[in-house]
C-alpha cells in the first residue's frame, strides 16, 4: 500500500509542475479552503475536475497536501481504507489537507470521509457520478461539505485556453469575424481540455472517452447485462440532442423490451455527466412529470464526434450550448410549449421568482422562420404574463416590437461572454 502512496505522490508532483487555464469559480473554490467544510467536485470525466482541485489547493496550501487518485486499479474494492490511511501517514505525515480523486470508485468512502472530517482533516474530493454522489452526499454529509461543478472549458475559457484576444484596431466586421471564427471551433471541437489545449484530434478521441464512460462508469458500476442496448440508448441520444423524447418512444425506436429498462439506461447516462434531461414547464407538478423533455449533452465536440450525421445541424447544437452554459450558470431552466402547440427553447427562472424566455436561432433571414421564432416568444409572453424575450442568433443584433412585446436579438457568443 505504500508503495502505491509514493506513486500516487509522484504523480502529484508532475502534475503541479504543469501550467493550467485558470477555471471560472476558482476564487470562490479557494475561499472555501479555510473553513472545515468538505470540498467536492463534480462534472464529467476528463473536464478538469483534477486540475481544478490542485488550483485550489496550490494557491491556499501550496504543495503541501496529500494526494490519492482512486482510478487506480490497484485501489478496487474490497479496500482496506484505515492501512490507506496508514500508509498515506508514512508517505505524507501527519498532512491535514487530503485530495481524494475519483472518490466514486471506493465503496463506503462517504463514512471514511466523514470520520476523516471530524478528525480534523481538512479534504477535496472529485467524483464523476452525480447520483452516486449526491445520494452519499445528502445522507452522510449533510451540512458538512460545498459542491463546486465543473464541466468542459465555458466559451470565455475556451478564448482563454487559446491565447485569443480581440485586436481593437481591427474595424468592427473584422473583430466579428474573427470572434464568429472561435465561436465555429468551439461548437465543432468542444471544450475538453485535451482536445482545446493539448490539440488531440477530437473525433476519436472523443468517441473513445464517450465509449469508456459508457463501459467504465456505466456498464461495470451498475452491473447492466446488456451493454450493446445501454450503447444503443446513448447512440440514439446524441443523435438528438436539443430534442424531445420520452422513454417510451426510446423503447419503440430501439425495440425495447420494457420502458423500465430503458427509463434505468437514460438515468445512468445522466448520472455519468453525458447527458442532461431538461423538464417542459407548467405550473402543474403531473404536467412537468408525464410531459416529452429534451436531452442535451455537455459538450458540442462530443456530439459532433459520436452521432450519425446527414447534414448540417448547426441550430440544434447552439441550442445545446445555451443548455449547458444555463446549467454552468446555476438558473433554472425548462423547456416550453404554448397552449396552441408553439415551441420556446427555455424559459429561465430569475432570481425574483418571475420569468424570463429565449430562442436559440442560428438564422433569422427566411421571414417565415423569423416570424415561427418571433410569433412563439409573444405567445409564451403573454401565457407566463411578461412583455420582453430573447433571440440568441449567429450575429444578428438589435430590438424588434410585436405587439407589447419586445424581444431582443442578441449574437450568442456577446451572450456566453456576459456574465
Amino acid at each position: 500500500m505504500k508503495n502505491i502512496v509514493m506513486s500516487h505522490k509522484i504523480e502529484r508532483d508532475e502534475m503541479l509542475k504543469q501550467s493550467f487555464v485558470p477555471r471560472a469559480g476558482l476564487a470562490e473554490a479557494v475561499q472555501s479552503m479555510t473553513g472545515g467544510l468538505i470540498k467536492v467536485v463534480i462534472g464529467p470525466r476528463r473536464a478538469g475536475k483534477s486540475v481544478f482541485a490542485l488550483q485550489m489547493l496550490t494557491v491556499a496550501a501550496g504543495s503541501d497536501f496529500a494526494y490519492i487518485n482512486f482510478d487506480d486499479e490497484r485501489l478496487m474494492p474490497p479496500l482496506d481504507l484505515d492501512e490507506l490511511l496508514k500508509a498515506m501517514i508514512q508517505v505524507y505525515g501527519d498532512n491535514r489537507i487530503i485530495f481524494f480523486d475519483e472518490i466514486q470508485n471506493v465503496t463506503g468512502w462517504e463514512l471514511f470521509v466523514n470520520r476523516l472530517q471530524r478528525r480534523g482533516y481538512n479534504i477535496i474530493l472529485t467524483g464523476s457520478n452525480a447520483h452516486l454522489l449526491s445520494r452519499e452526499l445528502s445522507t452522510h454529509l449533510t451540512g458538512r461539505y460545498v459542491e463546486f461543478r465543473l464541466l468542459p472549458f465555458s466559451f470565455a475559457e475556451f478564448l482563454t485556453a487559446r491565447s485569443f484576444a480581440v485586436d481593437e484596431t481591427l474595424a468592427t466586421t473584422e473583430r466579428q469575424g474573427l470572434m464568429l471564427k472561435q465561436l465555429d471551433d468551439f461548437l465543432r471541437i468542444g471544450g475538453f481540455p485535451e482536445v482545446v489545449v493539448r490539440g488531440t484530434e477530437p473525433a476519436g478521441y472523443l468517441t473513445a472517452l464517450f465509449d469508456g464512460i459508457l463501459f467504465k462508469d456505466v456498464v461495470k458500476r451498475y452491473g447492466v447485462r446488456y451493454s450493446a442496448k445501454l450503447h444503443d440508448v446513448g447512440r440514439w441520444l446524441i443523435g438528438n440532442v436539443a430534442r424531445e423524447y420520452t422513454c417510451t418512444s426510446l423503447k419503440n425506436a430501439l425495440t425495447f423490451r420494457s420502458v423500465h429498462t430503458v427509463e434505468n439506461y437514460v438515468g445512468y447516462l445522466i448520472e455519468a455527466f453525458l447527458f442532461m434531461s431538461v423538464t417542459r414547464y407548467s405550473p402543474k407538478a403531473k404536467v412537468r412529470m408525464s410531459a416529452p423533455r429534451k436531452i442535451y449533452a455537455y459538450d458540442t465536440g462530443m456530439v459532433n464526434a459520436v452521432r450519425f450525421r446527414t447534414g448540417s445541424d448547426t441550430g440544434r447544437l447552439l441550442e445545446n450550448l445555451v443548455a449547458v452554459e444555463w446549467y454552468r450558470r446555476r438558473n433554472e431552466f425548462f423547456s416550453f410549449k404554448t397552449a396552441g402547440g408553439k415551441e420556446v427553447d427555455f424559459v429561465v427562472r430569475t432570481a425574483s421568482g418571475g420569468f424570463s424566455l429565449f430562442q436559440v436561432c442560428y438564422d433569422l433571414s427566411d421571414q417565415k422562420t423569423r416570424k415561427r421564432e418571433l410569433v412563439a416568444l409573444v405567445k409564451a409572453a403573454e401565457e407566463l404574463g411578461i412583455t420582453d424575450g430573447t433571440v440568441l442568433t449567429w450575429d444578428e443584433e438589435g430590438v424588434e416590437t410585436v405587439g407589447i412585446c419586445q424581444i431582443h436579438l442578441v449574437p450568442v457568443w456577446k451572450w456566453l461572454l456576459n456574465r
